[in-house]
């Protein structure tokens, strides 16, 4: 199993941020994204680096628009280039919505990011409900080791 090496980098700075641990989250969970039976080779599979960049909702939403046609900012926007934008400021807003802390809100955009390399889809009601338990059970799985 070949496994893409992890780079998380953090180009906002208007919430403080330790990437370090976020880092070290994402390198665990790839590996458990990646052990989750697929049909095909998925690009999460053949990509041997995967970024993630956390960014502010000014250039989330000019990414949003560029790419999607939609205005304003989203949570995360995943590229099967191997790239994951994910708004610092839209996870801190969700996370204060949701009751979770700012650190879980990111780990779990960035399983959201990885399983969209994995092909999994949340465009329809039944897929974004796999998707969801896809994700609480990877965050489980990483956040209990």
């Amino acid at each position: 199993m070949t496994v893409p090496e992890i780079s998380v980098r953090n180009l906002q700075r208007i919430v403080p941020l330790n990437i370090g641990n976020l880092e070290k989250f994402a390198k665990r969970a790839v590996r458990f994204c990646i052990k989750i039976q697929r049909k095909k080779r998925t690009e999460l599979m053949r990509l041997e680096e995967i970024f993630v960049w956390l960014i502010s909702d000014r250039p989330m939403a000019r990414l949003h628009r560029q790419f999607l046609g939609q205005t304003g900012p989203t949570d995360v926007l995943t590229f099967q280039h191997g790239e994951i934008f994910i708004s610092v400021e839209m996870a801190k807003r969700q996370a204060r919505m949701f009751g979770n802390s700012l650190i879980r809100e990111l780990q779990l955009y960035v399983v959201h990011g990885f399983l969209h390399l994995h092909e999994f889809d949340d465009r329809t009601p039944s897929g974004a409900r796999r998707m969801k338990r896809m994700q609480e059970k990877i965050l489980s799985r990483v956040l209990s080791r």
